[in-house]
């Protein structure tokens, strides 16, 4: 794969950022890609490694050796026919996704992986420019008719294959564009929204119907579907968020991060904002939580113009980097290019409660904890005596995680069976809910997880409701 001396002879390289004092200035995305000739490098340090961890890694199973050759010997349309037979939308995970695949690579055994992702969007982006991806108009349909709720990956990428297949497929999303968290969570500087748009007009070519402003549930009865489509697929993602219930959560200032960030979303995108807009400029900002959520609450802030950006994380400091575990996925320190931007981070934290005057936040109340592990392997957290400390706020957003999906409206409408934390029950074989022909899939499905998951569970979910309604499939996975 690629050139067989090609991992000796060249270093790895991937793409940089923009300066800081450039990027914090704009919230367009700031990564500079690699030249022809840098690319034509990194794709031939691919080895030819026999058992392809890195394909393994990968969530939607990319078929990443074969694109790396293809991109080595210059046949960057052909890469890019490879790349969309497991991936709808290459170009959102070639932005956003924290890339398994690369630390399932061989060559992270050295901590020098192939640049996969930097590759990936590469070719996507090449397909665009050079016009090699069109709609897939299908010549056929089956004149069944399929609704999908929920317009964010695992929707799109449902509804995409399914229209393929020559179904009626419409797309009901409850917020005023399409793209779900990826246009309303992910910050512009992360993803441009202009990448989900062109999506969206190859999809309405294939024949994909899409209702926004439609929260069904609430505008339109869940069981409305239920009596005019042939199948109905749920994806609308796992939107509730883990609270912090201690004393001050109710002050004014102390807000959910998705607030915070799907309202700078629709800011930049022109929208108007409804309702008391939060902004960081010139604020003390203190972020609960430590992962990619809180990280864009870091960057959003820093656009903002805040005067100082604290985060916290109960767990422990991750080690540099988790020994012996390749190619799983290591526990290591992860610095985003927001944290480089400028943040304070702590670990080993816990909010013991919010102070406030004028029902205004001033501060958080905090405490150092410690871990330890017990005779069975279980973690215990316990505070450690006097370590009680205060930090100045003027906003706090909790970016701690969601729990599951938003059980009122839809899902109580349709009495639909729950997993143990609170998911829609469905298995990962055929997706099948407890109602007849209504599936679940994505985080309504699996819980939080990655983007790509989702592209994967909407592709999976497509062929089950495909073989569902016409007894067998040809749809890939």
């Amino acid at each position: 794969m690629g050139k067989p001396t090609g991992f000796l002879e060249f270093d790895r390289q991937d793409r940089e950022y923009a300066p800081v004092e450039e990027r914090i200035k704009h919230s367009d995305e700031f990564q500079i890609p690699l030249t022809p000739e840098q690319m034509n490098e990194q794709s031939a340090r691919c080895m030819d490694c026999g058992t392809p961890f890195c394909h393994n890694s990968c969530p939607v199973s990319n078929n990443i050796p074969d694109w790396n050759d293809l991109v080595y010997r210059g046949q960057w349309e052909k890469a890019c026919r490879v790349l969309h037979s497991t991936n709808n939308f290459p170009e959102i995970t070639g932005r956003v996704c924290p890339a398994p695949c690369q630390e399932g690579c061989t060559l992270n055994i050295e901590r020098i992986p192939v640049s996969i992702r930097t590759i990936e969007c590469a070719i996507v982006d090449k397909g665009w420019e050079q016009g090699w991806i069109k709609p897939q108009i299908t010549e056929h349909k089956t004149g069944k008719k399929v609704a999908v709720v929920g317009s964010g990956p695992s929707g799109m990428a449902c509804a995409q294959q399914l229209a393929r297949a020559g179904h009626s497929v419409v797309v009901y999303e409850k917020s005023s564009q399409m793209g779900g968290l990826a246009r309303f969570g992910i910050p512009d500087f992360k993803l441009n929204k202009d990448l989900i748009d062109r999506r969206v007009s190859q999809m309405k070519a294939e024949g994909v119907e899409f209702h926004p402003n439609t929260n069904v549930g609430v505008d339109i009865p869940a069981t409305q579907l239920t009596d005019k489509f042939d199948a109905v697929v749920l994806a609308g993602g796992s939107e509730k968020p883990r609270d912090l219930p201690v004393e001050g959560r109710d002050l004014e200032g102390v807000h959910f991060a998705m607030e915070f960030l799907a309202q700078h979303n629709k800011r930049v995108g022109g929208e108007k904002i409804e309702g008391e807009e939060i902004l960081a400029t010139d604020k003390h900002v203190v972020v609960i939580g430590g992962g990619d959520t809180g990280s864009d609450c870091i960057g959003t802030s820093n656009r903002h113009g805040a005067a100082k950006i604290t985060q916290l994380e109960i767990m422990p400091k991750p080690p540099e980097y988790q020994e012996g575990v390749w190619p799983e996925w290591p526990n290591k320190l992860r610095t985003s290019s927001s944290h480089e931007e400028g943040c304070e981070r702590m670990w080993s934290v816990a909010t013991k409660s919010f102070e406030g005057k004028d029902g205004k936040v001033t501060a958080v109340n905090a405490v150092k904890v410690e871990w330890t592990q017990d005779e069975n392997g279980r973690w215990n957290m316990s505070e450690v005596e006097g370590s009680e400390f205060q930090i100045k706020a003027d906003l706090v957003t909790l970016a701690m995680g969601f729990v599951h999906p938003i059980h009122e409206g839809m899902v109580e409408q349709l009495g639909l069976d729950l997993d143990g934390i609170g998911n829609v029950k469905a298995d990962f074989e055929d997706f099948e809910t407890s109602m007849p022909k209504v599936f679940a899939a994505g985080d309504m499905r699996r819980g939080q997880s990655l983007i790509v998951w989702a592209i994967r569970e909407g592709r999976r979910a497509a062929r089950s409701v495909d073989k569902f309604l016409m007894g067998t499939t040809e749809l890939p996975e």
